[in-house]
């Protein structure tokens, strides 16, 4: 199949470099330079997503934020100036992999679908380690048809995916989810700092705690690394805060109080204030140490 691909970052080049080991003819479009890897897979580079469109019968998408992927749908030379049909008449299929707003991903849908081409929204996590090892979790939004000839595709690059529902509700499943990591992360953090300061050893703290119902995937990983303060990232915190700005941003729209979303909003504000913005999320404790006073454990030299 000829796959387009627009969007080769840290998560993108993994995930198109699993397509091209599939067989798949890789046509790409990026704004920095294309990686070397993903040359080396014979893929070809095209001058504009436009020509990516063209030359492809289904087209990921895999670019920071809400705006880019209007930019890369929408705009000058844009993927919906290519559409709609493949040669022969093939119905092309657009995959947006990127994490955004719920309430533009439904728009961008229709606007997509009224140019006969299909849409679906399917957000991944997981991180790069996740992307380079194949097993993202994948949560899409779209028409039952549409899925079933993208989840082979999707197969190549996660291991859970899921149709949750219709346009958008990919995109709101990972606002979900990444509400649930920021209150675990803020959770962990306040338990460790308290214990700290309380002068138990957090590290044993940790352990004991993973025997129990406090037990979780943050405390496990993300607790370590604040002991260890290894804050070297693998999901940055600015990434993050877009993701809760998403949040809160739908949240408004629907009505909804968010005020524990809002707070560890606060919290990432907080480190990226103190230039911590480029760190991994799990930096989110240093926020609170710093309201404390104290470190859970000393930062290394």
């Amino acid at each position: 199949m000829n796959i387009g691909f627009i969007g080769l970052g840290i998560m993108g080049t993994p995930m198109a470099l699993h397509l091209a080991a599939a067989g798949h003819q890789l046509h790409v479009h990026t704004r920095s330079a294309v990686p070397a890897d993903i040359a080396a897979a014979s893929a070809l580079v095209c001058a504009d997503a436009a020509v990516v469109t063209e030359n492809s019968d289904v087209i990921f998408i895999m670019v920071p934020d809400t705006p880019d992927v209007e930019a890369v749908l929408f705009g000058p030379q844009g993927v919906a100036s290519a559409l709609p049909a493949a040669p022969g008449g093939t119905r092309k299929t657009v995959v947006d992999m990127s994490s955004i707003s719920p309430m533009a991903t439904k728009t961008f849908a229709q606007r997509i679908e009224a140019l006969g081409a299909d849409y679906i929204d399917a957000p991944v996590s997981g991180g790069e380690v996740g992307a380079k090892a194949a097993s993202l979790t994948i949560m899409c939004g779209g028409t039952p048809e549409a899925f079933e000839r993208v989840r082979p595709l999707l197969e190549k690059m996660g291991k859970n995916i899921t149709l949750v529902g219709g346009s958008g509700d990919g995109q709101t499943t990972k606002v979900a989810n990444q509400i649930i990591v920021a209150l675990n992360i803020a959770a962990v953090s306040e338990a460790l700092v308290f214990a700290s300061k309380a002068g138990a050893d957090p590290a044993k703290v940790r352990a004991a705690l993973m025997g129990g119902f406090a037990s979780s995937r943050i405390l496990e990983v993300h607790g370590e690394r604040m002991i260890k303060r290894t804050f070297a990232p693998g999901f940055r915190i600015r990434l993050h805060q877009k993701d809760l700005n998403l949040a809160l941003q739908s949240a408004r729209e629907l009505g909804v109080a968010l005020p524990q979303t809002a707070n560890a909003a606060q919290l990432m504000q907080a480190c990226a204030a103190h230039g911590l913005a480029d760190q991994d999320h799990s930096a989110l404790v240093k926020a609170l140490e710093l309201l404390a006073d104290h470190t859970v454990t000393p930062d290394q030299p």
